[in-house]
């Protein structure tokens, strides 16, 4: 195997590595060594091809689908959404937002360790996460003539979907709502687009 090939192919090994230990052990069994162990390489690969530990992390965040791109928000098509009215950007958004995070259990579990768990490394994928839905909000929103917070209320949606998400994990009922089954996510879809219009 070429060179070039042998690197990638021990790049994808290593952020691949990283999500099986954030799944099974969290944040406090995430190390170099660890690392190096579940990819079966040498840590110093790590500091080759990613300069740290966090980098390795920034890598997996970007590199590891973490986190729905801006295409995957946006329903797949960025020029048709952003033809869209305020009030429909909101409910797209909210909808694909929701599909994206319930489509990813890796970072259900990324999210739920996050909330016991503070450390370097978790700021890393906060800090990853925090940008691409603020350069999101820039895209699309930030010019709309509203008197409106839009972005504390794609805050409110976004806190609410992703503590829905990671509890339905575990739990089944909410507020009498049933996280387990599709109608369950239907109904809170519809309360998604019910606010949104009530709202704007």
């Amino acid at each position: 195997m070429p060179p070039s090939r042998n690197r990638e192919a021990t790049r994808a090994q290593l952020i691949k590595a990283v999500g099986e230990i954030l799944a099974e052990k969290g944040f406090k069994g995430l190390g170099v060594n660890a690392v190096a162990r579940q990819a079966n390489v040498d840590k110093v690969l790590i500091y080759r091809y990613f300069d740290s530990l966090e980098g390795l992390i920034k890598a997996f965040g970007q590199e590891g689908d973490f986190w729905p791109s801006t295409e995957e928000l946006a329903g797949g098509d960025i020029d048709a959404f952003r033809q869209l009215s305020t009030e429909e950007k909101l409910i797209s958004l909210g909808k694909n937002f929701m599909s994206g995070i319930r489509a990813r259990p890796l970072t259900q579990e990324i999210m739920a360790w996050e909330m016991v768990e503070r450390t370097r490394l978790t700021e890393e994928l906060e800090k990853l996460r925090e940008r691409r839905m603020q350069r999101f909000f820039e895209q699309f929103f930030l010019k709309e003539d509203n008197d409106i917070d839009l972005l504390a209320i794609i805050s409110i949606i976004g806190a609410g979907l992703s503590f829905l998400i990671c509890r339905s994990r575990h739990i089944r009922w909410y507020n009498g709502v049933d996280l387990s089954c599709e109608k369950g996510w239907e109904r809170i879809e519809t309360g998604i687009e019910q606010i949104v219009r009530k709202l704007l």
